[in-house]
């Protein structure tokens, strides 16, 4: 059984030096990864996401900033969603109580 590789964080200023490597470096997203110890698809998403955040990207892509305040827009509907469903039961209950 292969043993899986623990997922690796990275800062935002490594992954934009990577960019920069990319970029400037005169090397391709393959090349910088192999050289790194980083995988492909990471370097190349890291690269495509700079682009974005440059005001070059596809219409309608989400830059890094928008990205981030809409996981935490996600994280804030999924908790009030959960005190609404609390507060129902909580309603329900003390309805049958005083009944």
């Amino acid at each position: 059984m292969a043993k899986k590789k623990k997922r690796r964080h990275f800062t935002p200023e490594y992954k934009a030096e990577v960019v920069r490597l990319v970029r400037t470096g005169g090397k391709t997203a393959g090349q910088a990864a192999r050289d790194l110890d980083l995988t492909e698809t990471s370097v190349r998403a890291w690269v495509r996401q700079a682009e974005i955040d440059d005001g070059k990207g596809p219409a309608g892509a989400l830059t890094t900033s928008e990205r981030e305040e809409l996981a935490a827009l996600k994280r804030e509907v999924k908790t009030l969603r959960m005190e609404r469903d609390i507060l129902k039961k909580a309603t329900a209950f003390f309805a049958k109580e005083t009944t």
